[in-house]
């Protein structure tokens, strides 16, 4: 794909069998879809990829991962409008970004992409205000938000969508609520009350 931006666009994920320290682990992953749109600020190329995690021969994680693609923006171009986050939320914390924070999640990960860590190549390449926060990393701290108020819940699906990147150069805020008797609604907010992430969790 020949256009420069890369994204994390979201994830679907089904647990389907416990990993334990010890298991032989395999992943599979395979291209499911690739698909061309025309959006407001030009060309998008959306690949989907799954993932299948098997831990000693035992179907264990399923993932539907979402990439886009998208042009460098024109000088003088404004970012887009964001939605406002929502209200109601039972569970806050406040997560204070920096560059070391990134760069461990993206050594943790493999994950080279120079958004993360390049703070020179992503300010006058990419024309970004900051280091951008990984899409992972803010849907790990959810789960983790989550566990906090839930330490014994048993996540069996997780699913999110990033809505806005979120920059270290400010802190941000990670948040959610019951939607059920095992249903869970998180989401992430940005410095200026947007929504960042919108994410869901079913609990077994």
């Amino acid at each position: 794909v020949p256009l420069p931006r890369r994204m994390w666009a979201g994830s679907r994920l089904e647990f389907l069998a416990p990993l334990r320290a010890g298991q032989a682990i395999a992943r599979t992953s395979r291209i499911a879809d690739v698909r061309m749109k025309e959006g407001r600020s030009g060309p998008l190329v959306f690949v989907q990829v799954h993932h299948d995690i098997h831990a000693d021969g035992q179907h264990a994680i399923h993932e539907e991962h979402d990439i886009v693609y998208r042009d460098l923006p024109l000088p003088g171009e404004p970012a887009p409008a964001g939605v406002p986050a929502p209200q109601d939320a039972l569970w806050t914390r406040e997560v204070v970004p920096d560059d070391v924070l990134l760069f461990r999640y993206s050594a943790l990960t493999f994950n080279g992409h120079r958004i993360h860590y390049d703070r020179r190549y992503v300010t006058e390449v990419e024309g970004y205000p900051g280091l951008i926060v990984h899409g992972p990393l803010i849907a790990t701290l959810l789960l983790d938000l989550l566990h906090r108020q839930r330490p014994t819940a048993r996540v069996h699906r997780f699913a999110f969508k990033a809505m806005k990147p979120i920059f270290d150069i400010a802190p941000f805020r990670v948040c959610g609520r019951m939607a059920g008797d095992q249903a869970v609604k998180l989401w992430a907010v940005t410095p200026e009350g947007h929504l960042a992430m919108d994410a869901s969790a079913e609990l077994l």
